[in-house]
């Protein structure tokens, strides 16, 4: 596999980072994925525009504008030999002595690979899924995309001891998201997610399904949502650049609505796919035409 460090290409066997790089000694980085279609990038200025919030806020520089985050980007999807791909980078704060403060004069490390992008099985989107539920002990930057993650690694560990996709997360008995998901109920046909705060990542796929909605005409709704409110709902999704759009049909044990997908969910998920084929894949039906 072919992989991006500090402005080269090259084996990913080949790339070190120093042992006193910042990102592996305090997690100290920010990281984007950006899922790619047809060897197209998916809404990259979307993608740039949060990695270039999340660096601001951290106040680690940006080593490249715009237009040469997207040349590298469509650099390196033009080296795997898969057409639909993830592409992962991650900017931390550069190699320095051991301190908290942060350094000066210190060069970013800048990293970036490509892997094939795997959506949910068709058991998962027929059947639905799994989830438990944690209260949400992360720290009160959420809406960061930084690469300090144990957080959510020890909550996305508790779905996996118990063979479902996802933990679902409460915060003073309300929803904020989940370990790696934007999360969404449905109550008489409305769609309901919580608002983006400093609690949640601001979800690209989010915004996406903002836009399939509005265009299938679906009632959605942005507000808090109870503990009781979810546990009572006759749908619950997550969403994410890998899942897309998945339905949670058991939560701790016990039944959601009816304990399958539901209609909204599957117009819900029938509209994401007719969008990515239209939207998503365009450059492959420019190449066909």
């Amino acid at each position: 596999m072919t992989v991006f460090l500090n402005g080269k290409f090259m084996p990913m066997e080949e790339a070190k980072v120093p042992v006193l790089d910042r990102g592996f000694i305090f997690g100290d980085g920010i990281y984007e994925l950006v899922p790619v279609y047809s060897r197209a990038p998916f809404r990259i200025e979307g993608h740039l525009a949060r990695m270039e919030r999340s660096l601001s806020e951290v106040k680690i520089p940006n080593p490249y504008s715009r237009a040469e985050w997207t040349s590298l980007i469509e650099q390196l999807i033009d080296k795997q030999p898969f057409d639909d791909q993830g592409v992962y980078w991650q900017i931390t704060r550069g190699v320095a002595k051991r301190d908290h403060s942060f350094p000066k004069g210190v060069a970013p490390t800048v990293f970036m690979m490509s892997n094939p992008l795997v959506n949910p099985s068709r058991e998962v989107i027929e059947n639905g899924a799994k989830a438990v539920t944690s209260e949400d002990f992360r720290w009160h930057r959420c809406d960061l995309k930084t690469i300090s993650l144990i957080g959510n690694c020890m909550l996305r560990q508790l779905s996996f001891e118990e063979d479902a996709i996802e933990t679902l997360l409460l915060r003073d008995g309300k929803l904020t998201e989940a370990s790696a998901s934007n999360a969404y109920i449905v109550k008489n046909g409305v769609i309901a997610t919580p608002p983006k705060d400093h609690h949640i990542l601001p979800g690209i796929t989010l915004d996406v399904v903002f836009d399939i909605v509005k265009r299938a005409q679906m009632q959605m709704e942005v507000r808090e949502i109870t503990e009781a409110q979810m546990r009572g709902a006759d749908e619950l999704w997550v969403t994410s650049s890998s899942k897309e759009i998945v339905a949670i049909v058991e939560l701790d044990g016990k039944p959601i609505g009816t304990g399958k997908p539901g209609p909204v969910f599957r117009k819900a998920w029938q509209h994401y796919q007719d969008f990515k084929n239209e939207v998503m894949r365009a450059r492959q039906h420019m190449r066909a035409a």
